[in-house]
């Protein structure tokens, strides 16, 4: 791939603006960073939708040890026990960190962090902001900070579609800018890439996601040789509000921890019939159960009106305003939700350093797979996984990596207008490889991405896409059992010996060419 002009970057080169790249970028200093943003930083990406909240073992009678068991509980046997013993230990040190910079976390009566609890946790241990904005303050705060801070530089406006590979080693970046005749190819050039690129949630046609969470970042590691692992988890949050906006606005978990039921258009409450916990059952549980509802034909609604009531405007007002704008008061009327695509446990193999398999190249939060996660992501160990990995990058990388000389300067961005995912795509994601799956449907899928992938010619940013949706489907159609995030119809039961996956995209086409094969041997 040519370029039209080259950028010698001083240190590391971070990809996205996050709050997993903007905290490594800020835990990196002094020691130099260029972080390349999408959109302006603080506003872009999953992060800054974020409801919930951080996860940390900072309450009376809780500990370090039972958020690592309820970590590994949620996580249906396929989280690595170290990497979730080491996130839980160092989450009150992260949440110390946000603190120091300036984070706004709700405070109790006693001036302490007031903590609340969700689904699948033991304790109390989850830190909110004004209810339900941590995302939006703490990626309004280290943006602040980062663009304040001497060692950084934050670009706008570039759009990355390809990793520079040399003797086996990442060592740079691609990126358009620009439209039509002004279209530029700038290659960014570094001793140390980090990809913080999000997930992959707008791949599918009903998602929470910002639109701009293509899976692009896995999309390219994986053309590049990287390992990709546990591809096939994906979380659908049980209550994203069902207004018909794309992307849907979310329903925070914080809801149904204060109390909040999920009841179906005959006002029954559906979830004490599907598990002993009722509406905080791990997600995948409640989401599956608000699928089958709906799939006989029942609307679904969250019930806040006794739980939280007249209260609901001061302490969630991102929720409550997106209900006022579909003129529903939420304090008075239930709430129409359906599950949605929300977060990918799976992503670029990384180990407790934040190494990938490819030289040169470290991963950061939803992008990575680090194994804490498993089969299904524990709500509120999101954002921490970002800071936990993004302190751990910095670390590796202030201890490894010699800074260079920077040369060149990048032009003035012209934002490139990036490919949407086709609907088609979209679409056969929702349908196919979505809360329920089957090998027809699975094989069915993986032929639409090669039909998507063929019309679409030489064009990376597409091809990014369709390799990001080629692993989730080919991973799906190998594993052939439910667990977590991942349900079969055909293969309801789970394995007594859980595996990972790990898997390359050359493994997922060759999982393609089979089933093409038997299907024309049939």
């Amino acid at each position: 791939m040519a370029a039209d002009s080259v950028i010698e970057c001083k240190g590391a080169l971070i990809l996205g603006a996050g709050i997993a790249g903007l905290f490594t970028a800020l835990k990196l200093a002094p020691f130099p960073a260029t972080v390349l943003a999408g959109t302006r930083p603080g506003l872009s990406g999953s992060s800054a939708w974020a409801q919930g909240g951080i996860a940390a073992a900072m309450g009376e009678g809780d500990s370090w040890q039972s958020h690592s068991d309820d970590t590994l509980v949620a996580g249906a046997g396929l989280c690595d026990p170290q990497i979730a013993a080491l996130v839980a230990r160092e989450a009150p040190e992260r949440i110390d960190d946000l603190l120091r910079l300036g984070v706004p976390f709700d405070r109790a009566h006693d001036g302490k962090l007031a903590l609340g609890r969700e689904a699948a946790h033991s304790h109390k241990r989850i830190v909110h902001i004004a209810g339900d904005r941590a995302g939006a303050e703490i990626s309004r705060v280290l943006a602040e900070r980062a663009l304040a801070t001497p060692s950084i530089t934050l670009l706008e406006g570039f759009h990355a579609i390809e990793l520079a590979i040399k003797d086996g080693r990442a060592v740079g970046l691609f990126a358009r800018t620009g439209i039509g005749r002004n279209a530029r190819l700038v290659l960014f050039r570094a001793p140390a890439i980090v990809f913080a690129t999000g997930g992959l949630g707008a791949l599918y046609a009903v998602t929470t996601n910002p639109l701009e969470a293509r899976g692009e970042g896995l999309g390219m590691a994986a053309r590049a040789g990287a390992m990709i692992a546990d591809p096939e988890f994906v979380q659908f949050h049980p209550t994203a509000i069902a207004i018909g906006r794309d992307p849907a606005p979310l329903a925070t978990e914080a809801l149904r921890g204060e109390g909040a039921i999920l009841i179906n258009d005959r006002g029954e409450r559906f979830m004490l019939d599907v598990h002993k916990d009722a509406e905080l059952a791990p997600r995948d549980i409640v989401a599956r159960a608000l699928h089958r509802e709906r799939a006989q034909g029942r609307k679904t609604y969250l019930d806040c009106t006794k739980a939280i009531g007249a209260a609901f405007a001061q302490r969630f007002p991102t929720v409550f305003a997106a209900c006022k704008d579909a003129g529903i008061d939420p304090a008075l009327q239930p709430i129409p939700v359906a599950p949605a695509a929300h977060y990918h446990m799976g992503g670029i193999a990384s180990d407790e350093r934040g190494r990938s398999s490819l030289e040169g190249l470290w991963t950061v939060g939803e992008c990575a797979s680090t194994g804490l996660h498993g089969a299904n992501r524990l709500a509120s160990n999101s954002l921490l996984e970002g800071l936990v990995f993004g302190a751990r990058t910095a670390t590796d990388i202030e201890a490894t990596v010699t800074p260079q000389a920077a040369r060149g300067t990048a032009p003035a961005p012209e934002r490139f207008a990036s490919p949407a995912p086709p609907v088609v795509l979209r679409e056969a994601m929702t349908r196919l490889v979505g809360l329920e799956r089957d090998a027809n449907g699975l094989a069915e899928a993986l032929r639409i991405i090669d039909q998507v992938e063929r019309a679409g010619g030489h064009e990376p940013a597409l091809q990014n896409m369709t390799a990001a949706a080629r692993l989730v489907t080919a991973a799906a159609l190998a594993r052939r059992e439910s667990r977590g995030g991942h349900y079969r119809s055909d293969y309801p039961q789970t394995e007594a010996a859980p595996q990972r996956t790990f898997m390359t995209l050359a493994e997922a086409h060759a999982i393609s060419a089979g089933h093409d094969a038997m299907r024309e041997a049939v």
